[in-house]
């Protein structure tokens, strides 16, 4: 993927190297790190953390959507995320994105401060999710999923696992850029965990190229998930990192644009080592 997008007067310059996004989950119940930063001072001591290893974008997120999880209120997701919105504007300039799949959310995120959506749903739980990212005129990620955080655990049958990704993936460009989102703010992800099972994550990431034909910069998001522990026989999700590692190598190798990473620091060296060897010129 070639092209750039400007954020915060940052270039994103697509292909000439990876980009981390760090995660920020605000929540009790996320997976790998429920609780950890529940309060907006350890969120912004997180959020410097990551800054200090070279985030390029950070995820603020306040509805977990590991498997089974609970849907919170709208108020209860607003109350979480626009005050860490606004507290990370008001102290720093690094690209912040909201991790939502509700409009409203997106909406009052964007106007705290902050500068991507990213809906897990490719904008498909919210009808007015794309209207809004529209008139917001801000970019936004659409990721691969069936079902819903509560039932995708059970929806991992595929005829041709990539043929519908890529369709869902282009029905959802094709909504949004109907509903007036701008081609080129468009990020896609192909759902690593997301109603797939051990060997289709690992299909994903050996044939995330074919995705590039959509033109549109990928994210990909192994960080410490369940296939990693699998493999290492490790259910701490916090003692994935050499494995979360491996695999964002691999995305890297296969062409990944965008990282959603829990450890920012180590990651951002896997990338720097990793660009050296696939994206030289």
């Amino acid at each position: 993927m070639s092209g750039n997008l400007i954020i915060r007067e940052r270039c994103f310059n697509w292909g000439q190297r990876t980009y981390l996004m760090g995660i920020l989950n605000i929540t009790p119940d996320s997976f790998s790190d429920g609780g950890d930063f529940n309060s907006t001072s350890a969120a912004l001591a997180q959020a410097w953390a990551m800054v200090a290893a070279g985030v390029d974008i950070i995820d603020v997120g306040g509805q977990s959507t590991r498997p089974g999880a609970e849907q919170i209120t709208l108020a209860a997701e607003l109350e979480r995320v626009v005050p860490v919105v606004e507290l990370l504007r008001s102290e720093m300039t690094v690209p912040i994105s909201v991790d939502t799949t509700r409009a409203a959310v997106a909406k009052a995120a964007i106007n705290a401060g902050a500068d991507i959506v990213n809906d897990i749903s490719g904008g498909t739980f919210d009808p007015d999710m794309l209207p809004t990212v529209a008139s917001l005129d801000v970019p936004i990620v659409l990721m691969h999923i069936k079902g819903t955080p509560q039932t995708m655990q059970q929806m991992t049958e595929y005829q041709d696992l990539f043929g519908e990704i890529s369709s869902f993936l282009t029905q959802q460009i094709n909504a949004a850029t109907k509903a007036g989102v701008d081609l080129e703010k468009i990020i896609i992800d192909p759902g690593i965990g997301f109603a797939k099972n051990y060997e289709q994550n690992l299909e994903i990431l050996r044939e995330l190229r074919s995705l590039a034909a959509m033109n549109c910069p990928i994210l990909v998001g192994t960080s410490r998930k369940s296939f990693i522990g699998r493999i290492l026989n490790q259910p701490e999700p916090k003692a994935r990192v050499w494995g979360t590692a491996a695999a964002c190598c691999a995305a890297i190798a296969n062409g990944a644009d965008i990282l959603r990473v829990h450890d920012v620091k180590e990651m951002r060296e896997v990338s720097l080592v990793a660009d050296a060897l696939f994206r030289h010129s």
